[in-house]
């Protein structure tokens, strides 16, 4: 996710930024009810989780995006209600980003971004300078392995899977890169500790749990590049961006909700949204291999010839009869149509799909960090036509038969995105059965202990779909306009972060008869421009 994010220019150019960084909305709210607890006892709050709770906005953890946690805000509704002090381990700025022994490192723990106007010569050559997401100018001035002392209530660790909270040094500075967690080492309270452990040790009396995107996520953002961990029982042989097993999963969160209710806490279990449904997987449309008349009479040639030299192969290598080789090849026959058509994508080789590519279906995903220029002007997602691609073309047309090299030239034209650039329906497939395992096990112990639970699945589908009118405007998942959604494309802005508190504190106050007041998301800001 450290690519320069040019499709934002596609969407802006031309159009002035609709974008209030501090928005004046109506007063909705009425404030005159007196906070309560209820049945819940807010005198020391812990939260529990990732980069989500943590409040990672615009790629990285930083300053402001801390005080706009949604652990924050709700601590700050619940001071009114018992609620006592409430401690984040804040970093030291709003560049964001880590230092490891001095040294800095922006594509492991970059800086945040912005939005700023930058210069692209991505059109045929000519250059464009449009609004485009990039990193701050700067260098990080936190230090992970400076331990901060003291306990702290939120304990969102960006990057931490479900079984990491229960992982002894997992804080440990001599196990950066490996075992440990950078963000977790600057406040665990010796080397060998467990998130849970510190947690489960402040005696919280309420809590609140949203942890399992990130055994998901990686997967998803890879471009399912990792392993579906699904049967294996061992969490220390996965890789980064694997799907962790749902059972390991309901192991450790099951544990965790054992251990904190075991000490008489309340609290709110949140589940898992789509991840598929988030700006990071939607922005850029499938579909954008825009095509003139012309330019879909000649790809549509194109393929023709394609599968015609393809057959032959196949013929010639003695490896099926003309008829087989017919068959096999049709599927490369690929026709376009004038405007928008699908783009091509990489696919396992098989038996039925030998040449491994084949058209985009609708449902089917492009990574925001895809890279624009090679899509709008170099050929990806579809041909590159070089001269010597084009003079045999010529020959073919011309009713010349193609040597054997002049063939492989002409199958090795076809430029399919690859695998880590696209999420193609069976890894989606996956991401699906993963999540709902997932959720299946969080509702189920929400219900069996009698905690509040927050169904953030459904809330953040409304967002993508409908939008939530907030404050007299509404949040949308729409990539930068939207504002519910950071620069990141998949953590959420300020305003994001407001309306999951509110939700949290709706389902807190139905289950535990509490009064917390809700805020205002429309006076949170969105995405910085500069």
């Amino acid at each position: 996710m450290n690519n320069t994010l040019k499709y934002i220019a596609l969407l802006v150019v031309g159009t002035h930024i609709l974008i209030s960084c501090d928005p004046e909305f109506e007063n909705e709210l009425d404030n005159r009810t007196p906070a309560s607890s209820g049945k819940a006892d807010f005198s020391k709050y812990v939260a529990l989780g990732n980069s989500l709770t943590a409040g990672v906005a615009d790629g990285t953890l930083y300053l402001d995006g801390q005080i706009a946690s949604y652990p924050n805000i709700m601590a700050e509704q619940m001071e009114f209600a018992g609620g006592g002090e409430f401690k984040q381990p804040l970093i030291s700025d709003n560049l964001g980003g880590l230092l490891i022994n001095g040294q800095y490192n922006p594509l492991a723990l970059p800086v945040r971004r912005v939005l700023r106007l930058t210069a692209s010569n991505c059109s045929e050559g000519e250059e464009t300078v449009s609004p485009s997401p990039v990193l701050v100018d700067g260098t990080p001035t936190t230090e992970a392995t400076t331990v901060l002392p003291g306990s702290f209530n939120n304990m969102g660790v960006p990057g931490a899977k479900s079984f990491h909270l229960g992982l002894k040094g997992y804080g440990n500075p001599t196990g950066i890169g490996t075992t440990a967690n950078p963000y977790y080492v600057r406040f665990a309270s010796n080397p060998e500790a467990s998130v849970i452990e510190d947690a489960i040790a402040q005696q919280p009396t309420f809590f609140t749990l949203w942890i399992g995107n990130n055994d998901i996520l990686g997967y998803a953002t890879s471009g399912g590049t990792g392993v579906n961990q699904t049967g294996n029982l061992d969490p220390r042989s996965y890789g980064g961006n694997d799907i962790t097993d749902p059972n390991v999963f309901a192991s450790s969160y099951s544990g965790y909700v054992e251990a904190l209710t075991g000490i008489g806490a309340k609290g709110v279990l949140i589940n898992l949204p789509d991840v598929t449904s988030i700006p990071f997987f939607t922005t850029v449309p499938n579909n954008a291999l825009v095509l003139t008349a012309e330019q879909a009479a000649g790809l549509t040639s194109f393929f023709q010839v394609y599968a015609g030299i393809f057959a032959q192969g196949l013929v010639l290598q003695g490896l099926a009869t003309p008829e087989q080789a017919q068959a096999l090849a049709a599927q490369y026959a690929i026709t376009f149509n004038e405007g928008p058509n699908r783009f091509l994508i990489d696919v396992p080789p098989s038996s039925t799909n030998p040449q491994g590519f084949r058209q985009m279906t609708n449902n089917e995903l492009l990574l925001l960090t895809i890279d624009q220029c090679e899509l709008r002007t170099q050929g990806y997602g579809s041909v590159v036509l070089t001269p010597e691609v084009l003079q045999v073309l010529g020959k073919i047309q011309q009713g010349g038969t193609p040597t054997a090299e002049e063939g492989l030239l002409v199958l090795n034209a076809v430029n399919s995105i690859d695998d880590k650039d696209v999420l193609d329906s069976a890894e989606i497939a996956e991401i699906t059965t993963a999540k709902e395992a997932y959720n299946a096990t969080i509702k189920g112990l929400a219900e069996a202990k009698g905690l509040a639970f927050l169904d953030a699945d459904t809330l953040l589908k409304e967002v993508a779909t409908t939008g939530i009118r907030v404050d007299g405007g509404i949040v949308t998942s729409e990539f930068v306009r939207g504002g519910g959604f950071s620069l990141d494309g998949v953590h959420l802005t300020p305003r994001g972060y407001a309306l999951i508190a509110n939700n949290i504190m709706r389902v807190t106050n139905e289950t535990y008869d509490s009064k917390l007041t809700l805020v205002q998301p429309g006076t949170y800001k969105t995405i910085t421009v500069e």
